[in-house]
């Protein structure tokens, strides 16, 4: 595999997206990414939104089973 260096790292890219379209679902907010980062899988789209929401960053809400609101604060 090669893999590049990404000039914009995930989690500005994660706060950029949502500065701009406002509040996304998790699948609306991993396809958006998904034009960018090709590499990027759900897994590590979680873990980052994660880190984004103990830093105070974001929220991110359960709406359904397998469906999740991400908003910035």
């Amino acid at each position: 595999m090669n893999k590049m260096w990404d000039p914009i790292p995930l989690h500005t890219a994660i706060i950029e997206v949502l500065a701009k379209k406002g509040n996304l679902t998790d699948a609306e907010l991993l396809k958006d990414l998904d034009s960018k980062y090709n590499w990027i899988s759900a897994r590590e789209l979680n873990r980052t939104l994660m880190k984004l929401e103990i830093r105070g960053v974001i929220r991110v809400s359960r709406l359904m089973k397998n469906k999740k609101m991400v908003e910035l604060v």
